[in-house]
């Protein structure tokens, strides 16, 4: 990291992903990186089952912050706030010490399908709950979750002393304070983004007691607290300083982006992580039953689409081939649909891996590129469909445009820009920092102690600035063989 003094306070923006902690300590008045601290977590279960203790969390983050402040040489004296940007939809059950009953089911457990099927039906299918919450009861959100556990563990359900998200649990330790945001928020299906509150006829069909759910925050910026003594001894930080709600990881990339009501609006995003996700920050109520549709962090709302394949996918099938995960070629005619996982988008929790269209002069490398197109072609299906929840029509050339921003850890690998460039026929964008989630998550802590809007502050950063890549010609032929074998296959031969 740069050496060069810093200029303003000194705040710490967390991410705390499915696989690990950073805690990123950043001048607030430059948005520099002065250092990121990491540690990792482990994820335990077997087949649809994805969980980790949400203890791990809490000494992941004291390690990454002192691997940090360590690494980024400022006195702690120097630290003025603090947020928190977790992976959605995770349920974590407390007694009533604050301790965890059981491992936190992550949002890529799929154990919930039957109940997020049952619970759709329960109030009157896709569009009665669009309009309530923005999005359907899948096996990701919270709300199907904690039917599976009503229904699986009914002693643990009935022990239950707090329900919170893998942010509020974070945040909660570090203030003392139970606190969430409306855009993590609006990831648990019993939170309305028509009314800005938890919905109390959705809390009586989950059988979920409003007492158990934490105050919901104005904003992800919100300051709800000041970081305890007890805490501040275990991070080696001052006690007092500002901690923000925080919020949602996807939502805290958007404003690492500068996207927001004080920045871009209406500007798509394509993340490739362990999971693929679209969005765009927008004022317009998404109300497409085919994308979640959250609130934002900032007061905006954040349509998504999330597929739960994406790099990790392909990384196990370049691995089963004895790859280089770079060394691929465009598939030819081999179709490969990497849904490892089961798949959210599509809605096919069941579902496993495809392969079709092998011949005899099929190359390993080829198998390898089909495993990215298949990836890739699956998360940008979706991309038109959050253009017109920002209510722009994505064949107008004005919507056609505007450049695709590539984040996340796939978005600095080759293969993977040359495959959403090729099949998205885009303009790129690739901001150079592989640490959106944690810099939009130390702009929501620079606002909490400054009061300045957080968008407003990333904005100024200039990270969602980056090298761009002029759009090539769209790959229709591979888009089309693609799509037709997705059609065509699911739901039968997928699961």
């Amino acid at each position: 990291m740069s050496q060069s003094p810093v200029v303003g306070p000194v705040v710490v923006g967390v991410d705390s992903s499915t696989q690990s902690t950073k805690a990123a300590f950043t001048d607030a008045a430059t948005g520099r990186l002065l250092a990121v601290g990491r540690a990792p977590h482990w994820v335990t279960g077997e087949g649809g089952a994805r969980e980790t203790d949400p203890e791990v969390w809490w000494n992941a983050l004291r390690e990454a912050v002192a691997a940090g402040l360590k690494e980024s040489g400022v006195d702690a004296s120097a630290v003025a706030g603090i947020a928190v940007a977790g992976q959605q939809h995770g349920l974590v059950v407390l007694d009533r010490m604050g301790r965890p009953l059981r491992p936190a089911l992550l949002w890529n457990d799929t154990r919930s399908a039957p109940q997020a099927a049952a619970l759709t039906e329960a109030l009157g299918g896709p569009g009665a709950w669009t309009a309530r919450t923005g999005s359907v009861p899948v096996a990701s959100m919270t709300a199907s979750k904690w039917q599976w556990l009503r229904e699986n563990d009914p002693a643990i359900a009935g022990a239950t002393a707090a329900v919170r998200l893998p942010h509020d649990f974070l945040t909660e330790r570090l203030s003392g304070t139970a606190a969430t945001d409306p855009g993590d928020a609006s990831g648990t299906c019993w939170y309305s983004t028509a009314t800005g509150a938890y919905d109390p006829e959705l809390l009586d069909l989950l059988g979920l007691d409003p007492a158990l759910l934490p105050a919901v925050a104005t904003t992800g910026a919100a300051r709800v607290g000041s970081l305890t003594a007890g805490s501040a001894a275990e991070l080696g930080l001052p006690a007092g300083i500002a901690v923000a709600a925080g919020t949602g990881d996807n939502m805290s990339a958007a404003v690492g982006l500068g996207f927001g009501g004080a920045g871009l609006l209406d500007h798509p995003v394509l993340s490739l992580g362990t999971s693929g996700t679209v969005f765009a920050a927008t004022r317009t109520r998404p109300g497409s039953p085919a994308l979640a549709g959250f609130a934002a962090a900032d007061g905006t709302y954040l349509p998504l689409a999330c597929t739960l394949n994406c790099t990790l996918a392909v990384d196990k099938v370049a691995a089963l081939l004895r790859l280089d995960r770079e060394d691929a070629v465009p598939g030819g005619e081999a179709v490969l649909l990497p849904y490892l996982d089961g798949e959210r988008t599509p809605d096919l929790p069941a579902a496993s891996g495809l392969l079709t269209g092998l011949r005899h002069d099929t190359t390993p490398q080829q198998l390898l590129g089909a495993a990215y197109e298949g990836a890739a072609v699956t998360v940008l299906r979706a991309l038109d469909e959050v253009l017109r929840a920002c209510g722009l029509d994505p064949a107008a050339p004005e919507a056609a445009s505007r450049p695709l921003r590539l984040i996340g850890g796939g978005a600095q690998g080759r293969m993977w820009v040359e495959t959403v460039r090729r099949l998205s026929g885009r303009r790129l964008i690739i901001p150079p920092t592989t640490e959106l989630v944690a810099l939009g998550a130390a702009a929501l802590a620079a606002s909490a102690a400054t009061g300045e809007d957080p968008v407003a502050i990333a904005t100024t950063w200039h990270t969602g600035e980056g090298t761009e890549l002029p759009a090539v010609e769209r790959d229709v032929e591979t888009w089309e063989r693609v799509g037709s074998v997705l059609d065509r296959a699911a739901p039968s031969l997928l699961s």
